[in-house]
């Protein structure tokens, strides 16, 4: 048995960021455990001889300027090299090289994702109307002061005409407004499947705005809401929030149970999967940022927490990187660092080798995601399961020969990824409702969580915040009770 202060559950965004932000001001009695032999959760990485590159999320925009917690961190490992009139300057190196996306649509590639060769007057009407309402929104605060839609989230507007679109689906939502251009729908549905893992039918309608109206960076040498991008995807973004709390990491780490101990406190069972050796953790404080559905099964008294595990569902996502010797095109834009094809079931791929400074050569990897979300997760993630490897070939080759005319012979290897559980969707009344709220909430100011799924939106920035909100509250208890 040995005892520590703080135990941290999880090396995802979240669990990192928490360990950061605890050693940041002065606590360093802390151990991180991970039961995979590698960290990052969804932002997981890999690489081959030709790149390095993602397993799971691959980018953030360049941050609000509002939200200091974020942009401290990026000045803090050059991301932000100064400031210039009061705005950002991002590293050229991390700011998407361009050519930036194409869309391929109507037999040719076309630049940027949003529908526009071959299109309709009327769909071109319906496509400005929607941008110019996303305007509207990006500015639009509530009785409160506070912006309807925000990041992190949980800073938007209490206002009711903004918290009552949760209760209604995207799709439903859009409809109501008189929007039916098939070309402004499959963007919209698009830009669900890609932040979400699932379709604007079953995501709630505020959900589905915050995509597009809660981004407001502005940068002295950048556009709105520019990306950034690394080979690696957020893998580099996850291995520096590692690489200051190494000593406190022990992947291949497994708690399988944590208990409330009677005179306060958290006993933990840990299993170290490569010495086959069990002990027992006891600690102060303990904070979980693993998902819920985890918790629920390591916490020896969930009977203590008011939550309907069947609120939460997690979209399950096959994701491959694809080794390529050369990439044969099809008419209109070149080669972008996101490429996508209308109508396709999945979401396209990215040039993982895109910001290699010499970006010349015709061997690449791209990464190809897809979103499974023709069925509900469970089953889903079921039939996902039991795919064979050809299987998979057989769904992305037909997408692949459909971009890239004649690419087979062309592909060198295909390396897949099943996320069974890749992502929280946030589901009409989830992001507002009464479980979201409840799965945030500390168990005897011993038990603390931090977790995308506590924001129903998994992103980087989310998960950034969440898990600084856990440390602090973890330091505040200990400040109240007099220790550090």
């Amino acid at each position: 048995m040995r005892q520590i202060k703080t135990l941290i559950i999880g090396s995802g965004i979240s669990g990192l960021s928490a360990a950061r932000w605890l050693k940041k001001h002065g606590h360093h009695d802390f151990e991180l455990v991970e039961l995979e032999d590698h960290m990052g959760g969804n932002s997981h990485c890999g690489n081959n001889a030709v790149s390095s590159y993602p397993l799971g999320a691959h980018y953030i925009t360049i941050a609000n300027n509002d939200d200091s917690l974020l942009l401290d961190f990026l000045q803090d490992i050059g991301v932000i090299t100064h400031y210039e009139n009061a705005q950002p300057v991002y590293n050229d190196y991390y700011l998407c090289f361009d050519p930036e996306e194409r869309l391929l649509i109507n037999g040719q590639w076309q630049e940027g994702l949003v529908p526009d060769f071959g299109i309709g007057d009327n769909d071109r009407e319906q496509i400005k109307k929607f941008f110019t309402l996303i305007n509207e929104l990006k500015k639009s605060k509530g009785e409160d002061g506070k912006f309807g839609f925000d990041i992190p989230l949980d800073n938007s507007s209490t206002d009711q005409k903004y918290r009552q679109l949760d209760k209604i689906s995207f799709k439903a939502y859009l409809t109501q407004n008189g929007y039916t251009s098939p070309y402004l729908l499959w963007y919209l549905n698009y830009c669900c499947k890609d932040d979400y893992g699932q379709k604007a039918d079953d995501v709630s309608a505020w959900a589905g705005l915050h995509y597009f109206a809660a981004r407001r960076g502005t940068a002295a040498n950048a556009e709105e809401n520019a990306v950034l991008t690394w080979p690696e995807g957020n893998g580099w973004l996850m291995n520096i929030l590692a690489r200051d709390v190494k000593e406190h990491i022990h992947i291949g780490t497994m708690c399988s149970q944590i208990s409330l101990k009677s005179g306060g406190g958290i006993s933990a069972e840990i299993l170290d999967i490569k010495k086959n050796i069990t002990y027992t953790i006891e600690a102060e404080k303990v904070i979980m940022a693993s998902p819920q559905f985890v918790n629920q099964k390591i916490f020896a008294g969930s009977e203590k927490r008011q939550l309907d595990l069947n609120k939460l569902n997690y979209s399950p996502w096959f994701v491959a990187n694809i080794t390529v010797n050369d990439l044969p095109q099809n008419k209109g834009a070149g080669l972008c660092w996101d490429n996508v094809a209308y109508n396709m079931a999945s979401v396209g791929y990215v040039n993982a080798s895109h910001q290699h400074v010499n970006n010349i050569e015709k061997k690449r990897v791209i990464t190809y995601y897809l979103p499974l979300c023709d069925y509900e997760p469970r089953i889903a993630r079921l039939a996902a399961y039991t795919r064979t490897y050809q299987q998979w070939l057989d769904i992305i080759i037909p997408e692949l020969e459909y971009m890239h005319p004649g690419i087979t012979p062309c592909i060198e290897q295909v390396d897949g990824w099943v996320w069974g559980h890749g992502m929280i969707s946030p589901q009409i009344n989830y992001i507002w409702g009464a479980d979201r709220k409840n799965a945030q909430q500390a168990v005897n100011d011993s038990l603390f969580f931090a977790h995308t799924d506590l924001s129903g939106i998994s992103i980087f920035e989310e998960a950034f915040h969440q898990g600084i909100k856990a440390a602090n509250d973890v330091l505040a208890s200990y400040e109240q009770h007099g220790n550090k």
